[in-house]
């Protein structure tokens, strides 16, 4: 039903979320954190169904832990610093283009045949690797 008189919407603060990580994973601080097929927290890899999140803000072992076991903080809505994929490098032309997840550090051009999920959408790329948001 829509809004007959003002509303006072709840708002929360989503720029450092708190997700619960997958069974077994392990997470470093700083790594390209996804959302596996289920929902929750992994380092990222070359896989379909992932959902790119952010950067891990903390390290978190959850090796023998269930499902949600335990919880990593992950920063979003920011760009990062991300390595460049050296078999398949994002150049100048895949500025504002989406760029491919690899592993936990480093993203490709292209979706690897594929194999790939979709990172964020590359805003720079320079010497030093490829700036992800």
């Amino acid at each position: 039903m829509a809004l007959t008189q003002d509303r006072n919407t709840p708002m929360k603060d989503t720029e450092i979320v708190s997700l619960p990580v997958a069974a077994n994973a392990v997470i470093h601080a700083g790594a390209l954190v996804v959302a596996n097929a289920t929902g929750f927290a992994a380092p990222g890899s070359t896989a379909l169904n992932l959902t790119y999140v952010g950067r891990a803000e903390a390290a978190v072992d959850n090796t023998g832990g269930a499902d949600g076991a335990k919880t990593v903080k992950v920063r979003t809505g920011k760009a990062f610093l991300l390595n460049n994929s050296a078999a398949d490098p994002v150049t100048q032309a895949s500025q504002h283009k989406v760029a491919y997840i690899v592993d936990d550090e480093t993203v490709a051009a292209t979706s690897g045949g594929n194999t790939r999920s979709a990172a964020g959408v590359v805003v720079s790329v320079g010497a030093d690797g490829v700036w992800i948001k």
